[in-house]
């Protein structure tokens, strides 16, 4: 199952500078960032496809990928590119991330 969680957090990683790159694209204007995105995109789902392969439940590896890509996508917003963010967000957060623990957790 180890190589399922390895292959989950490729398609994170990838995920989380594709969301990135995509700030950067103008509206796929510019093709650099368009094409970091287009690819980063797609590789992560190749990933994704290898974790669930790997034999990691669906819900739980969408789950995880959605959390802990909003958490990093926010964090990178908030320190690197000066985002704001309000109390409310900062909870929608938290409570995504507790969903994802009960997810994990509960089976």
């Amino acid at each position: 199952m180890s190589l399922a969680y390895l292959f989950l957090a490729g398609t994170i990683a990838l995920e989380v500078v594709g969301a990135i790159a995509s700030r950067y694209s103008d509206g796929f204007t510019r093709p650099a960032p368009t094409a970091v995105t287009v690819v980063t995109i797609v590789g992560a789902y190749y990933l994704f496809a290898l974790a669930l392969e790997e034999g990691i439940g669906l819900g739980v590896a969408y789950a995880v990928w959605a959390a802990v890509g909003i958490v990093a996508v926010t964090l990178i917003g908030v320190f690197a590119l000066r985002d704001r963010i309000t109390r409310v967000q900062v909870a929608g957060v938290v409570m995504t991330v507790a969903g994802v623990l009960a997810l994990e957790l509960g089976g």
